[in-house]
């Protein structure tokens, strides 16, 4: 045996070649994530590293959206994907405890309403499950799910406004459960 206590006994020089550029890719595969995350702390304003001379530069469609892959991102997608499946679940409370609408009685725009309640009674009913309907009232007539008269509904002021319900529950199902599932593709793979 020599005097090397690196040798293995009957380790053959390529082999131990091998090893020893794969061990050579592994700390550079380190070192690598190392300097990316001593970058990345001088531009993060609350790690103890942040340099204030460190100028960022992002592109138009980089600014103001999170870092591909980061955590942050997931959430973000995450929490979109949670938004549309209350968009669904309020569409759902509202088809189940409206009425049909009168369509006779409708102006042009409003005949394709499925389903009409009273502000008032929703909200009687949702405030048990959430406490985000307004919110969600918006975002879904943003989303042409849902029609009412007025920017912001209050309690109380508005009881007697109609809340319509525009599509089939089966199309708002489709709908938000595809939205819902484009939120979560939308993100880059998660680092390791």
């Amino acid at each position: 045996m020599s005097g090397n206590f690196l040798t293995i006994p009957g380790d053959d020089p390529i082999q131990r070649r091998s090893r020893s550029s794969s061990l050579t890719d592994l700390i550079s595969s380190f070192d690598t994530k190392a300097q990316t995350h001593s970058e990345l702390q001088k531009v993060t304003a609350f790690s103890g590293h942040f340099d204030k001379n460190h100028k960022p530069t992002f592109s138009k469609e980089e600014y103001g959206k999170p870092i591909p892959g980061s955590k942050t991102e997931h959430r973000g997608a995450e929490a979109q994907a949670r938004v549309c499946t209350e968009m669904k679940e309020l569409c759902e409370i509202i088809n189940e405890y409206g009425k049909n609408p009168c369509k006779s009685l409708l102006p042009p725009e409003l005949r394709s309403a499925t389903k009409v309640i009273s502000f008032g009674e929703l909200f009687t009913i949702y405030t048990v499950i959430s406490d985000k309907l307004v919110g969600l009232l918006l975002r879904t007539r943003k989303h042409q799910l849902t029609y009412f008269e007025g920017e912001v509904l209050f309690q109380k002021r508005d009881d007697d406004v109609p809340v319509f319900l525009m599509q089939p529950i089966e199309d708002v199902r489709n709908y938000c459960n595809n939205k819902a599932l484009q939120a979560r593709r939308s993100v880059s793979p998660m680092p390791n």
